[in-house]
């Protein structure tokens, strides 16, 4: 008989939020993580503590250009990078704190260690063997790297080298103008680094909804960011007392260079599966080096399903969330669902950004006919009052039938007015049934609603 209903290999957003709803629906659960502490990279070295030097810098930026406007007299504000470092770490402790507590309440087994797949439904952890009837693998991603550049988190570093640098650099080249690049960008760029990011596209957030692009980047401009787009690096060199940067500039066709303190690789991220030994037994990978499964997440190894990063589809946490609660369902022999054509994307700078569904381009490619409904900040009162009024929400929707297709915006609390949308989305709710539900005032909502109405008859305060 075996020792667990399932075991999951992984205990980030998709690991202990799977281990957690199988341990609801009754099953004997166990959730083995490699790290000493739970959480995955979310936790421990991702999305926590970058939102946590995120607020901290925000806080230094609102002392510095708003305080005095607003009757607050205070001395120049002046940063303790080692106090910021612990204020962040002790952020970290609390989360993964709270994800061992909540495995505990719900009777999850945690084994802390290594994992790897060594036969049909048995894990080996160091030297401990461990059946299951299935196993999960939810082991996520690592930093992507670039040719020709030899981290050392350093001075040459990924995001978790970012996250914990000695000290406050005086200039930082950060490669890849993605969420990743431009949320540590900002940080930095806030706490008086020089920052200058570099992006082999002509854009930056490839994938993003152009207008909304190109006014996150004119903001970030703003805010001291440099930016040099259509350029390909060569190489990353550590020399004695800086790090120089080769690169191509495809805009004026010439090789050139550009030296710093801090170079900062974001250039993405890649599937996690050292040791896990899921291809020794056969198991499938897909060209971009993800496991394989199909729409019940199952990959071809009966008994063995993927989830999260280390699958197909966009590398979020939330994303992670909602498989490990579908798999669960299915191993409970329920039917698990998660709707991909509704998981938000949210960049944390300031103002934030975030986004939904269709975008005015793939609407284009897609020949569908829609209406756009747009709103600025400068029109809310609630932003203006607290010096966020740059920005706007677009509202996508279909034009015959008047049924949300897309969200776009940019300003204050994007990542949390986003969910409007996504529950309008999940509902096949039109921009009028927004538009005729009732929101509180003063609240940055109403500029959603102010969009819904634009995507109709007109805005009231545009």
């Amino acid at each position: 008989m075996a020792d667990y209903d399932v075991i999951i290999i992984g205990g980030g957003p998709g690991g202990y939020v799977c281990a957690i709803r199988c341990a609801q629906l009754g099953l004997k659960t166990a959730c083995v993580e490699g790290r000493e502490t739970l959480g995955g990279t979310c936790l421990n070295v991702g999305c926590i503590p970058s939102k946590a030097l995120l607020h901290a810098s925000h806080m230094l930026h609102e002392a510095q250009q708003n305080f005095a406007t607003m009757g607050l007299k205070i001395k120049d504000p002046s940063v303790d990078w080692k106090q910021m470092l612990a204020y962040k770490q002790d952020t970290i402790d609390q989360n993964t704190g709270g994800v061992a507590f909540l495995l505990k309440k719900n009777k999850v087994d945690h084994i802390q260690g290594w994992a790897t797949i060594t036969g049909k439904g048995e894990v080996t952890v160091g030297n401990d063997q461990h059946t299951a009837k299935n196993i999960v693998i939810a082991t996520g991603s690592k930093p992507s790297t670039l040719k020709g550049v030899s981290v050392d988190e350093k001075v040459i570093v990924t995001s978790t080298g970012a996250l914990e640098l000695n000290k406050l650099p005086k200039t930082m080249v950060v490669i890849g103008a993605g969420v990743i690049g431009l949320e540590l960008g900002s940080v930095y760029a806030r706490l008086g680094t020089e920052v200058t990011v570099i992006e082999f596209l002509d854009h930056i957030t490839p994938g993003m909804d152009t207008e909304l692009s190109k006014t996150l980047q004119r903001t970030l401009k703003k805010q001291g960011l440099k930016f040099i787009l259509n350029a390909a690096v060569q190489s990353v060199e550590a020399l004695k007392t800086r790090v120089k940067l080769n690169y191509e500039d495809h805009k004026k066709n010439v090789s050139t260079s550009i030296d710093a303190d801090v170079v900062l690789v974001a250039t993405g991220r890649q599937p996690f599966t050292d040791g896990l030994g899921f291809t020794n037994l056969g198991g499938e990978i897909t060209d971009r080096g993800q496991v394989k499964t199909n729409a019940e997440w199952r990959t071809n190894i009966d008994g063995i399903y993927a989830i999260g990063d280390v699958a197909e589809g966009p590398m979020l946490a939330h994303k992670a969330e909602d498989e490990g609660m579908a798999v669960a369902e299915v191993l409970a022999g329920k039917h698990g669902h998660v709707n991909y054509d509704v998981i938000p994307g949210v960049i944390y700078t300031t103002p934030e950004v975030a986004s939904v569904g269709k975008t005015e381009e793939q609407l284009k490619a897609e020949q569908i006919d829609y209406k756009v409904g747009k709103f600025s900040f400068k029109g809310n009162g609630r932003a203006k009052a607290v010096h966020q009024g740059d920005g706007f929400v677009k509202i996508l929707a279909e034009k015959s039938t008047d049924r949300i297709l897309g969200c776009h915006l940019i300003g204050p609390s994007a990542g949390d007015l986003i969910h409007e949308i996504c529950v309008a989305m999940e509902f096949g709710a039109s921009a009028q049934d927004v538009a005729l539900t009732c929101h509180a005032h003063p609240t940055f909502s109403e500029a959603m609603r102010e969009a819904a109405l634009a995507c109709g008859d007109g805005a009231i305060h545009a």
